[in-house]
């Protein structure tokens, strides 16, 4: 297997780090060799933030060159177009529904991009664009802050090397006993949207 990069994107507060964790694991799980590398940034108050995950027989470096991500996995539809750049062409791009405004768009200075001008630019990278309803279907699991076990599901259908089963028993494990069966209700939720 050739070495797979996934960027996972998002906003402080969203998720994207618990996301790139399980990603890891069950890199780890089906046999990889795995790397992580993590970037919090302003995280804490709302900032940016991504994670760096890379499954292969023989991983080197734990960071993506420009270009070379074959999933972006984003949780917030802005930040999606913040890392387009290190999409490569033809690979994979996972948009969740959230919207959280920058200052900028919530203070009047600039609007914030709808779903129609979001997909044209991504057209001019790849065709296998997908804007997943993360919100809607964790709500209908049980709870929107498994928004992004919603996107885990989604990748997950892209992954054919990957058996159900390892997500489910990883999402068990890095999840609170008491929101397990909501959190896999929503990974089932978010591979069925695209699978």
């Amino acid at each position: 297997m050739k070495t797979m990069n996934f960027l996972v994107v998002g906003v402080g507060g969203q998720g994207a780090l618990l996301a790139s964790n399980v990603l890891a694991e069950v890199g780890v799980r089906a046999g990889f060799d795995v790397k992580k590398a993590e970037v919090h940034g302003m995280s804490q108050r709302g900032g940016s933030v991504n994670s760096h995950v890379r499954w292969g027989e023989d991983v080197k470096s734990p960071t993506i060159a420009k270009g070379e991500t074959d999933v972006l996995f984003s949780l917030e539809k802005l930040e999606s177009l913040r890392y387009i750049s290190s999409l490569r062409q033809g690979g994979i791009a996972l948009v969740g529904e959230s919207v959280i405004p920058p200052l900028t768009v919530s203070s009047g200075e600039d609007s914030y991009p709808v779903d129609e001008e979001i997909a044209r630019v991504f057209e001019q990278v790849t065709d296998n664009f997908h804007f997943i309803p993360t919100q809607t279907l964790a709500k209908e699991a049980g709870t929107s802050r498994a928004h992004n076990v919603v996107l885990l599901g989604a990748l997950s259908s892209f992954i054919d090397d990957v058996p159900e089963e390892i997500w489910l028993e990883v999402i068990a494990e890095r999840v609170p006993k008491k929101y397990v069966e909501v959190n896999q209700a929503a990974f089932r939720a978010g591979r069925a949207v695209v699978g």
